[in-house]
């Protein structure tokens, strides 16, 4: 037995999603440098990386890895909303692994999300003027946004999502000596030569009789 559906439910069936945007948020500008986004104290010149749901991580690192690699850019910034929150992460962790002694700031925040919905296509009914306007719909979501600082330069270890730089890796340990695998009332291999060229005591005693 099919569960019944809410009004809205049926309503929102003829709907198509045509395009979502993130409405902006608080007085910095958006698109990096001092103000952008959570981070209020931004050097200038850091690099602010939107994370979108159809975003190529191997592209969004290229860009980074790039631009971290000029002395001049001391920061930057990966940013996502919603289903993008995983790559955002994805791209910090491999990031750090790429750059070491990256100190690092996380802000989770809700982020303003409008979306466009448009009316789909009736089907032909007697007596309907042909060539109306489609209906649209415009939806404003609260989603959960996620934004991560790294930086070449020291930050406040106090503030809240504060992330110390990862460790060097340790030397490699040495590798041990390899171990026998004779058991243990065997004679290891030079011993037994070393017997073996010996005379024994029994045989030299004969040959001086003689």
């Amino acid at each position: 037995m099919a569960k019944p559906t809410s009004p809205q439910r049926r309503r929102m069936e003829n709907f198509r999603k045509v395009r979502s945007e993130e409405a902006p948020v608080g007085s910095g500008d958006e698109e990096g440098g001092p103000g952008s986004g959570p981070f209020a104290d931004l050097a200038p010149g850091a690099v602010h990386m939107r994370v979108k749901e159809g975003s190529k991580i191997r592209n969004l690192l290229a860009f980074a890895t790039a631009s971290m690699a000029q002395p001049a850019t001391r920061a930057i910034v990966f940013s996502g909303c919603g289903r993008a929150t995983t790559k955002t992460v994805t791209c910090a962790e491999i990031l750090k692994r790429r750059l070491a002694g990256l100190h690092q700031v996380t802000r989770l925040r809700y982020q303003s999300v409008r979306e466009l919905w448009q009316s789909l296509p009736p089907e032909p009914t007697p007596g309907q003027k042909p060539g109306e306007p489609a209906a649209s719909l415009s939806v404003l979501k609260n989603v959960p946004s996620l934004a991560i600082l790294l930086s070449k330069d020291a930050l406040d270890p106090r503030q809240p999502g504060y992330q110390p730089p990862n460790p060097h890796p340790g030397p490699s340990s040495q590798p041990t000596a390899p171990t026998s695998k004779r058991s243990l009332g065997e004679p290891a291999a030079g011993e037994s030569s070393a017997k073996r060229s010996q005379p024994e005591p029994g045989a030299a005693e004969e040959e001086q009789t003689a």
